[in-house]
């Protein structure tokens, strides 16, 4: 017999997260291992847990669902993210990709297709709600931008920030909280998006730009 799909639910509203929560535990291939009320809840739990997916609610009190969503990409990188969301936004879906995210699910969604995205974000899959998937394709098509600091994460500037500052990478894990290793692995992600050799080189990128 093949494992269930473990999954956590963040989501701040009782009556909604408690309804998806009681569609998905009535699956028989599912296990709902953890609710979460807040970005914070839900990255200790999905360390602890280290669910196949988590189901995120894009505007979550505290750090927010995209915040989140880059936080549990970088600690937990098995599990796949799936935002649930009343907002459809082009700028707030790409956000999300670019954050981690593999799918994007409007909160209309039926019980039985919701079931079908986790099982398409379990497998590998990406999942876009159908209503946004021309939408996203057409930006994805326009081309990279071409400025490529518009190619990072909010949290890959402000790394970029403190490294044109002359901080370690130990200093700049102290202020934000993540372990030297992990800004070690964000810098390198800097280096190869604005395509520059050393940190140096990527704090003048981030200079002349202001």
């Amino acid at each position: 017999m093949t494992e269930p799909i473990r999954i956590l639910v963040a989501d701040d509203h009782p009556l909604f997260r408690e309804g998806v929560v009681h569609s998905l535990a009535s699956e028989p291939d599912f296990a709902v291992v953890g609710q979460a009320v807040s970005g914070e809840e839900a990255l200790r739990l999905a360390r602890d847990l280290l669910p196949d997916v988590l189901l995120l609610d894009i505007a979550m009190p505290g750090w927010g669902g995209l915040v989140t969503a880059e936080k549990i990409t970088t600690a937990c990188p098995a599990t796949k993210i799936v935002m649930l969301t009343v907002f459809e936004d082009e700028d707030k879906l790409l956000a999300a990709f670019k954050a981690g995210a593999r799918g994007y699910v409007l909160k209309g969604v039926s019980a039985r297709e919701l079931a079908n995205v986790v099982r398409t974000a379990a497998s590998g899959e990406v999942y876009v709600s159908p209503s946004l998937a021309a939408g996203i394709l057409v930006a994805l098509t326009r081309g990279r931008p071409a400025d490529p600091l518009e190619e990072l994460t909010g949290r890959e500037s402000e790394i970029l920030t403190l490294v044109g500052q002359g901080l370690t990478n130990r200093e700049i894990g102290d202020r934000v909280h993540l372990s030297e290793k992990t800004i070690k692995h964000y810098i390198t992600n800097i280096l190869e998006k604005l395509q520059v050799r050393s940190r140096v080189e990527a704090a003048l990128v981030a200079a002349r730009r202001g």
